[in-house]
């Protein structure tokens, strides 16, 4: 196995959104991850493990398995929303610092319960820099690190919002394949061109045919990844391989996740059947690169780097 190689709930079909499909319980799902051979897992949707630091880490260390980090959507545009962001910065740095994380991925969303999009003005986004730059300071008094998330239908979705924040900022990036290519940033360039300010990696394959309904509006994201607009590395539309390669030969010493969206449609599936056949595929994917065995840390257990 890779050892620099982590999952993500995600990948389970474990989200927030209601109605995204069945979800399946923690210890399998936590017990599938070490089954896989993984020591790290992203924390996946807001209540679904134990928020309790202690709890957290002692339910992931049962299954040999330490926190990475997590997701935390933040409003960073509105400067009447400076106060309650510096506060769930606070709160959510205390929860990972203390629960042994190292990683706090930052998505910038219009506001807390994920309204759609709309056009930023200029002081907003002179705000959103500040803010970024000023949460970098932050979690790193935690002995955490930012990396600021492009994703679908928040703030930062395309090339052009990616660039603005990449020339106007000091922040560290999720270097997320799939979320970039739909985004319309190339992620090879992204890779080659500012592998100094990735601080960890998303591995995300998409079939970008089946995103184009999800960006013109017509399907949610949920409909989006029911279709398989994500699917297994090497089966989509991003370079995963040169991706790859890219980190590999700049030295990156940090974490690859294994982050394919997934959502469990119709009856629970069977031990041993359902998402962990997919992530199976995409860790056998990367197992056959040329670089498979060069991100080398699996299963070692040696903490968080």
């Amino acid at each position: 196995m890779i050892d620099q190689i982590a999952a993500a709930p995600i990948s389970w079909g474990v989200c927030e959104v209601p109605d995204w499909g069945a979800q399946l319980p923690p210890e399998r799902v936590l017990s599938e991850m070490a089954g896989l051979g993984f020591s790290q897992t992203e924390a996946g949707a807001a209540g679904y493990l134990p928020e309790d630091p202690e709890e957290l880490a002692k339910t992931l260390a049962g299954h040999g398995l330490s926190l990475l980090g997590g997701f935390v959507p933040l409003v960073l545009h509105r400067p009447e929303e400076r106060d309650a962001t510096i506060a769930s910065v606070h709160e959510t740095a205390t929860m990972f610092r203390d629960a042994g994380a190292t990683y706090f991925v930052t998505a910038a969303v219009t506001t807390w319960d994920w309204a759609p999009r709309t056009p930023l003005s200029e002081a907003e986004w002179q705000h959103l820099y500040e803010m970024l730059d000023l949460v970098e300071d932050m979690v790193a008094d935690y002995g955490l690190v930012q990396a600021v998330h492009p994703h679908i239908q928040t703030v930062i979705e395309q090339a052009d919002e990616v660039q603005r924040v990449l020339d106007n900022t000091r922040a560290g990036w999720t270097y997320d394949t799939g979320h970039l290519l739909i985004g319309g940033y190339d992620p090879i360039a992204f890779g080659r061109n500012y592998t100094e300010r990735i601080r960890h990696v998303h591995l995300k394959d998409v079939v970008l045919d089946l995103s184009a309904p999800v960006m013109s509006g017509d399907q949610s994201i949920m409909q989006g990844v029911q279709a398989g607009m994500f699917c297994n590395l090497g089966a989509g539309d991003v370079a995963i391989d040169q991706a790859v390669q890219i980190m590999v030969d700049s030295g990156f010493d940090g974490w690859y996740v294994i982050e394919q969206d997934a959502a469990i449609e119709g009856a629970m599936p069977a031990n041993g059947a359902g998402p962990v056949l997919d992530v199976a595929a995409s860790v056998n994917y990367l197992k056959s690169l040329p670089t498979g065995n060069a991100p080398v840390r699996v299963n070692n257990n040696e903490g968080n780097s």
